[in-house]
């Protein structure tokens, strides 16, 4: 079997292993944490994969994220908001005279929620590398979290009071297909000779431009599809959370991506997918007995209460960090071969000697 044979069969495959999931999800009530997680996983699967893009296929050390999460969400519900609801939303400050009717479909506003300030954004600041881009970024994300909530903006943004009565899709698996077509095309870019040029880039920027490669253009290139659908994850919790507020995307937000990241493996598309839910699985749901004070009859469990949850992960990390120090997946993708073989080094070019035999 060829090997594009082999990738389209593992794609399908392990499609209709999560397809599976994500149907059990329906089976539970609406209030369940396994819904909660899958949801939730969705949607940082796919920002994820959006920071792994631009870090970890391009070499840009980018920590905007939670910038560009921000203006999708904001973007996303001031579009979508329904029309008769607005005046019970800014009820304090009093909704905009040209926002008062306006509306776009859910499909649009996505659209619109990626698509906002990414280009503006990424000209100027890629002239900056390594940790000068990471500040940079950095700084950009808490700028526009600050400038969101700030007084000027009150009649747009509704201030510190944030947005509420964002609609989203009417089917649960809304949120599931949304992200499953982003991480597809993002997939698909990173094998499309865009990608080749973008690890190209990130292996050596020198004999990357002697091959031809236009770096400022490939770069600004990778930083506006990554932007993209960092700003349409944002949407998709806008539209999980039915509200949405500048204090919720602060830099910690990016960082947690950013763990995520390094946790599935950098460079990994798997790695990203699964290292998302792992960690909203842990953080959410598995750990919670942790907050909760237990009694043995008498006896009162020591160190559980309120914040211990969030130490024993932490520890958890550590140690994951220590002993997969590539991360979960290392340089391995997932692949469709059966019990047996569940993981698949990627291919990697032959020795000369080798290739002379």
């Amino acid at each position: 079997m060829s090997q594009k044979k082999k990738t389209i069969c593992s794609a399908v495959g392990f499609l209709c292993i999560a397809a599976v999931i994500v149907c059990a999800g329906e089976l539970v009530p609406r209030t369940s944490m396994f819904r909660t997680v899958l949801q939730l996983g969705a949607i940082y699967a796919l920002l994820a994969m959006s920071m792994n893009l631009c870090n970890g296929f391009t070499g840009l050390f980018s920590l905007g994220q939670a910038g560009f999460m921000t203006l999708g969400a904001y973007t996303y519900a001031i579009f979508t908001i329904p029309t008769a609801a607005r005046p019970g939303v800014y009820y304090l400050y009093g909704v905009a005279d040209w926002l008062a009717d306006l509306h776009l479909p859910i499909i649009a506003a996505l659209l619109a929620a990626g698509a906002l300030f990414a280009a503006l954004i990424g000209a100027p600041v890629l002239k900056l590398k390594s940790d000068y881009l990471a500040i940079a970024t950095l700084g950009f994300a808490e700028v526009v979290r600050i400038v969101v909530a700030s007084s000027p903006l009150n009649r747009i943004t509704n201030g510190s009071l944030g947005l509420t009565k964002i609609p989203g899709f009417s089917s649960y698996y809304g949120i599931f297909i949304v992200a499953a077509v982003c991480i597809t095309l993002i997939v698909l870019i990173i094998n499309s000779s865009y990608g080749r040029a973008f690890k190209a880039i990130r292996d050596d920027e020198i004999a990357a431009e002697a091959m031809g490669i236009d770096l400022a253009k490939h770069k600004q290139m990778s930083f506006i599809i990554s932007s993209f659908f960092a700003g349409v994850s944002g949407a998709l919790f806008a539209m999980f959370a039915t509200t949405v507020q500048a204090k919720v995307f602060t830099s910690a937000m990016t960082y947690e991506i950013l763990l995520i990241v390094v946790i599935g493996g950098i460079g990994s598309v798997s790695g990203s997918c699964i290292a998302s839910f792992l960690y909203i699985a842990c953080s959410e749901w598995w750990l919670r007995f942790l907050d909760r004070e237990t009694y043995i009859g008498s006896f009162k469990v020591p160190l559980l209460r309120s914040g211990f949850r969030m130490v024993v992960f932490s520890v958890v990390i550590m140690i994951i960090v220590l002993f997969f120090s590539k991360g979960i997946m290392g340089e391995k993708e997932l692949s469709w071969k059966g019990i047996g073989g569940l993981f698949q080094k990627r291919k990697k070019a032959a020795p000369a000697a080798e290739k002379e035999d």
